[in-house]
């Protein structure tokens, strides 16, 4: 095969890398780290890709050249490793953007945004409502409220679905005010190719003539001493005019770390909205809200069953629904515990533990609503005994304590009404389908 032949070939097989490339990563990442290398040559089994900038090269070699390297060597045999260099060629520039063409507006480009994130979808409790209330707050007033709304919270929590809630409120109702939605990831890399291509004033432009700028995931910008100043000035300039800001964040705004002073104090000037790790009741109704929307009839004792035992986040709790719902439609059966038990099996085996009578009580009282404290307290009333009762058959069922054991941890109770506890539990499981299912369930909660 000649040269121009076999050049021609390479370039085929970097053109379906980039599409594997786009569909493995998503158009954002694609087109903030991807898009931009060029293929050069391959030269001794390495391929060998080119980067506008010495940040850029460094970033995709960190993070993305293992998986390119094995793309590619899907598609060539030949390919034994993978190098990438800052290109000594700028490319062709782009026509600078003006005022009414920016770089990311969401009325030109909704499909920036999750059409499944909107405030009809988001599931309101006690960890995330007044987050939810600032930035309902602040999605219908067409006035600056707060500057800024600043939202954080762990991962999967809900900050990205309120941020893309504001900004599909905000396209629906207020089409003509002006909005950039972006990463604070996208942020930096386009004010670095401003930087590379000598654009500057069209960046400060776009970003400065904003009705509305919202940057997700800000604390990417850490230690990102020139993007972190630039963010600054943006930030002086936007509230100057009265223009409103909306950050959201895994940490509050004192809690960056590698953040300037100056910048942190600027993001607690306004509303700091933090996003609660989820109770057992929040994700019950995200659960229920979620199976509604499903193609097959989702158990209420499995909705039960996951929202005692996927704490973690949202993300994977709504992951783990899809996987069962998959499951049972794939195969045509029916969805049970057991079955959902077997497909999760990775996911539970990660919360794998030895079952301590401590958690015994707290699960119990949080199934029953009553207060952990009252599995201790001498009261007889039959709200709190029954549950009790329940605690401490389990108790015995799921450890290895001894009765007298148990007792004690139940405010010093005497072995022999541990044994009446579980002979009464026994009796009632025997009668009462409810009651046979309420064990069942914490026991799985607890098992596995």
């Amino acid at each position: 095969m000649g040269y121009s032949a076999a050049k021609i070939n390479l370039e085929e097989q970097w053109e379906r890398v980039q599409h594997l490339l786009l569909d493995e990563y998503g158009e954002a990442t694609f087109t903030s780290w991807l898009k931009p290398l060029s293929l050069v040559d391959q030269k001794e089994g390495c391929i060998l890709l080119s980067a506008p900038t010495a940040f850029m090269r460094d970033w995709v070699k960190n993070h993305y050249a293992d998986r390119v390297k094995a793309l590619f060597q899907s598609e060539n045999d030949n390919v034994l490793q993978l190098d990438v260099i800052v290109s000594d060629v700028v490319p062709p520039q782009k026509p600078k953007a003006t005022s009414s063409e920016p770089f990311i507006e969401i009325h030109n480009v909704g499909s920036n945004l999750d059409p499944r994130f909107t405030f009809e979808n988001f599931v309101v409790g006690k960890p995330n409502e007044l987050a939810h209330a600032a930035a309902r707050k602040v999605a219908e007033s067409e006035s600056v409220t707060f500057n800024p709304l600043f939202l954080y919270g762990g991962v999967g929590l809900g900050k990205t679905h309120l941020m893309h809630a504001i900004a599909w409120h905000i396209k629906k109702c207020h089409p003509n005010r002006k909005v950039i939605y972006l990463s604070a990831e996208k942020f930096m890399y386009q004010f670095i190719r401003a930087l590379r291509f000598k654009d500057t004033v069209a960046f400060k432009d776009q970003f400065r003539s904003v009705d509305v700028l919202m940057i997700d995931d800000v604390q990417f910008i850490s230690g990102k001493d020139s993007t972190q100043e630039e963010f600054f000035h943006t930030f002086n300039a936007l509230v100057d005019q009265n223009r409103q800001i909306i950050i959201s964040a895994d940490k509050s705004p004192s809690d960056l770390e590698g953040m300037e002073e100056r910048l942190k104090s600027r993001l607690g000037w306004g509303l700091v909205a933090d996003i609660h790790p989820t109770t057992y009741e929040l994700r019950l109704g995200i659960l229920q809200a979620k199976a509604e929307q499903m193609t097959a009839p989702v158990p209420q004792k499995v909705l039960e069953f996951l929202a005692y035992k996927i704490s973690s986040n949202i993300r994977e709790l709504e992951g783990a629904l899809t996987r069962v719902v998959a499951h049972a439609t794939l195969v045509g059966r029916d969805i049970t515990l057991d079955s959902t038990q077997e497909v999760l099996r990775d996911l539970l085996r990660a919360n794998d533990r030895r079952v301590t009578i401590d958690e015994i009580q707290k699960k119990v009282a949080e199934y029953y609503s009553v207060r952990v404290s009252d599995m201790h307290s001498p009261r007889r009333a039959r709200t709190v005994a029954r549950p009790r009762q329940v605690a401490m058959y389990l108790a015995k069922q799921l450890t290895p304590r001894s009765l007298p054991e148990i007792g004690r941890k139940f405010g010093g109770r005497d072995h022999t009404t541990v044994l009446h506890a579980v002979k009464k539990i026994e009796d009632l499981m025997g009668e009462d389908k409810t009651m046979c299912e309420d064990i069942e369930l914490l026991r799985r909660t607890l098992e596995t």
